[in-house]
């Protein structure tokens, strides 16, 4: 893990995506900020033990913890864990988040990580709806 900020997207050094698919995940990211008035990042790496924990760990150091919506990714422990801060918890509910992070853990399971977290940002930001 980093010290200060999450970044928009944050994956390690060699991490599994292309240019490309970083480019359309900042894009997905960019348009459902956008579009919900909501902060939206994904983390992709080790989680730990306490999965949680360590998922709203990163949380808390997001831009706005409070407007922050936070996609962790484990691919080795195969764990996904959505947090959502104070304010996007009232437009993203926790049936919406399950229903995202089960069209994202499909996704992967078929091997398709990226297309994963952007189908998951996407259902995310259209249960949040228009700021």
């Amino acid at each position: 893990m980093t010290s200060g900020e999450l970044t928009r997207v944050e994956q390690p050094v060699e991490g599994p995506f292309s240019t490309r698919q970083l480019l359309r995940l900042d894009e997905a990211l960019r348009i459902a900020d956008q579009v919900t008035g909501l902060n939206f990042s994904i983390y992709l790496g080790e989680l730990g033990e306490s999965t949680r924990e360590t998922a709203e760990d990163l949380h808390r150091r997001t831009r706005t913890p409070s407007r922050s919506v936070l996609v962790a990714v484990s691919p080795n422990q195969r764990k996904l864990e959505i947090v959502t801060g104070s304010d996007a918890r009232k437009r993203i509910t926790d049936r919406d988040a399950k229903l995202a992070g089960l069209s994202m853990a499909a996704a992967f399971a078929g091997g398709d990580l990226a297309g994963g977290l952007l189908i998951g940002v996407d259902q995310l930001a259209t249960h949040a709806g228009r700021s």
